[in-house]
């Protein structure tokens, strides 16, 4: 059974920083893209960013560009995301996804595997 745990959430204040991780368990993950997705109160859930297995390739949303930065430690089975220059627009609960793919899926259905989540949360 695959399981994603998310940590790193928290309350910030705009302009501020945080990095979130996704530690991954269950199976090997050779292969797996990895990708993180949010949600707001009442808002469908949208698509971060998202990194292959190699880390060679990484997509973010255009939201987020030049803010948020992608990335991972295999050895680890572990996936960041680096987010700078937080907005309140960024407040969501942030989730993790996996699947065994080679592309860069920005849409929920593109990914078998999910986590809990986790509360970010950016006051102005």
């Amino acid at each position: 059974q695959v399981q994603l745990v998310e940590s790193g959430g928290g309350l910030v204040q705009a302009g501020g920083s945080l990095r979130l991780s996704c530690a991954a368990s269950g199976r090997t993950f050779s292969g797996y893209t990895m990708a993180w997705f949010r949600q707001a109160p009442g808002k469908e859930r949208e698509f971060v960013a998202a990194i292959t297995w190699s880390a060679g390739r990484t997509l973010c949303a255009d939201s987020v560009k030049g803010r948020f930065t992608i990335s991972r430690d295999n050895a680890k089975n572990t996936v960041y995301l680096q987010m700078s220059s937080l907005k309140p627009e960024d407040t969501a609960v942030y989730y993790c996804a996996a699947d065994r793919t080679i592309r860069l899926g920005v849409r929920p259905s593109s990914y078998r595997y999910w986590g809990q989540g986790a509360q970010v949360t950016v006051s102005s």
